[in-house]
């Protein structure tokens, strides 16, 4: 989009928040780069240049604007929806996969050379991988910098600096300042290992689903819903964590996250992001899904509706699989048990988490008697962690969908529809849609659209490519006990000063006497 001056230009004039991170504004005459958003009024049009990405402006010598923060904004969609090589790319480097096994990492995950990957993220978002890692450990590095006491060189490390002067350098290029003069600007906290942040999000946003569906499947021991906040343990490269989340205000959530390793503080948010699907583009999909006669009515009922997704497609996996024919309570007693007997301790301060989830590894030698489940159903539960153990499934961030979807298909017992509910939730593909899916094919029945699985799929080719949105929909459709309690609970909770209906979902309001909204 960058590309088309026109369209930039006027989405920058009229400070359209729907347009941050699909692109950036640098203004020529002052050096500085910003959010389409940015409150500071519009230069001219000949003082401006635009660029798809932060690290590509960055890497223009622009600095970042402190006013709107641009290295804060949601991520661009496009790395989310899409299966080529570029979103592959982009999805294992904000996992930071660049700071732990460098560029050649990089390449070897996603199979082709370097020079490859190079060219290609140079055509798509104006910076090689080294470049996006860079801008990357910058926006880590501030956020420890205002919400930590760490000492500075404590910081460089744990943001994925390989020397303190490559990190003071970078700190003063991108943001202006000094890491001491940011710091300044800043609230450091007293607890180390503690950083509480926003997670900004393209609006609308429906919670009471999203956090409705998550806390009606949660495990316990990995999974709480307490004083109004979601909190999960999360597993990562350089140890584990704790993260809460709650919804705050109509443009974010907020977010604290206790880790083991601060060098983790990347990777836990960009998960966090993920589960809560806070980079879709929410105006796009509800603008397709309400054109049609059935879906429309939902779409207006709940604007902004998300997919729960996960922190951690291994887990997700064993877990569908292991809810498999069975009912959602059920589905958890099972995983509560694996999760009791292999998981790993954690201990939570602030609540009753108790194990992170174990990874495939640790279950793979297990007895298959140990599990109450059918004799085929076990097998089927077996075969997958001997696949993902075996890495012969990958269900990362970087993963080839289609391969993987492969991959599930032809392990004994596997329903296409638990294959599709992994392909949405743990893998992230927005088309993904499980048909045959009980909860799905029952709101079909009750909105008289085809129960048959073919006929189905037939029908939701209008949907496409959000079928994954519209399947959502079709869960979360009439009065299911699913997200009953955390609605309430919601409304209950809600912070000061912010108001209960600033957190429910509404139908959008009329935007009568306005201009044509200008579309990504």
């Amino acid at each position: 989009m960058h590309e088309d001056v026109e369209r930039c230009v006027r989405a920058v004039r009229s400070r359209d928040t729907r347009f941050d991170g699909w692109f950036f504004t640098a203004v020529l005459t002052t050096g500085i780069y910003c959010r389409p958003s940015c409150p500071v009024m519009a230069p001219k049009p000949e003082n401006m240049s635009f660029y798809p990405s932060a690290a590509a402006a960055q890497q223009a010598g622009f600095r970042a604007c402190k006013r709107c923060r641009p290295d804060a904004v949601p991520g661009s969609p496009e790395w989310n929806e899409r299966a080529d090589l570029a979103a592959r790319a982009m999805r294992l480097i904000k996992d930071g996969i660049v700071d732990r096994e460098g560029t050649a990492g990089l390449a070897a995950r996603l199979g082709y050379s370097l020079r490859q990957i190079e060219r290609q993220l140079r055509v798509e978002v104006g910076a090689g991988p080294a470049a996006l890692a860079r801008a990357q450990r910058a926006q880590a590095a501030r956020l420890l910098i205002e919400t930590t006491a760490l000492p500075m060189a404590d910081v460089a490390f744990m943001s994925g600096f390989s020397s303190v002067r490559a990190f003071n350098d970078t700190v003063r290029a991108v943001f202006g300042l000094s890491p001491t003069g940011l710091r300044s600007r800043g609230r450091a906290a007293d607890v180390t290992g503690v950083v509480s942040l926003r997670l900004p999000f393209r609006a609308p946003l429906c919670p009471d689903d999203l956090f409705g569906h998550l806390v009606a499947s949660s495990v316990p021991g990995v999974e709480e819903w307490r004083s109004g906040a979601y909190r999960r343990t999360l597993r990562l490269p350089h140890g584990h964590g704790v993260a809460e989340l709650r919804p705050a205000d109509a443009s974010y959530i907020q977010c604290t996250l206790a880790l083991s390793d601060l060098r983790d503080l990347t990777t836990a948010i960009n998960r966090c992001r993920r589960l809560l699907d806070l980079d879709a583009d929410p105006v796009a999909i509800d603008e397709l899904l309400g054109r049609d006669p059935v879906m429309g009515p939902l779409v207006r009922g709940k604007p902004g509706l998300r997919i729960p997704q996960t922190v951690d497609g291994e887990e997700f996996s064993i877990r569908a699989l292991l809810g498999q024919q069975a009912s959602m309570a059920a589905a958890r007693t099972h995983a509560a048990r694996l999760v009791a007997a292999h998981g790993v301790p954690v201990t939570d301060s602030g609540g009753g988490l108790t194990h992170v989830f174990p990874a495939p590894a640790a279950l793979a030698g297990l007895n298959p008697a140990a599990l109450a489940l059918p004799q085929e159903h076990r097998a089927s539960v077996f075969a997958l962690i001997g696949s993902l153990a075996s890495g012969d499934i990958d269900l990362g961030a970087g993963s080839d969908w289609r391969d993987a979807r492969t991959e599930l298909e032809s392990l004994p017992g596997v329903e296409p529809g638990t294959v599709e509910t992994i392909a949405l939730r743990a893998l992230g593909d927005p088309d993904a849609f499980p048909a045959t899916d009980p909860g799905i094919r029952r709101a079909a029945g009750e909105l008289s659209l085809p129960t048959a699985p073919a006929a189905l799929i037939h029908r939701a080719a209008d949907w496409r490519p959000w079928r994954g949105y519209a399947a959502q929909h079709l869960w979360s459709a009439g009065d299911r006990p699913i997200t009953h309690d955390v609605i309430t609970a919601l409304q209950a909770t809600v912070p000061s000063p912010a108001s209960p209906s600033a957190f429910r979902c509404r139908p959008a309001r009329s935007d009568a006497g306005r201009s044509e909204p200008i579309r990504p």
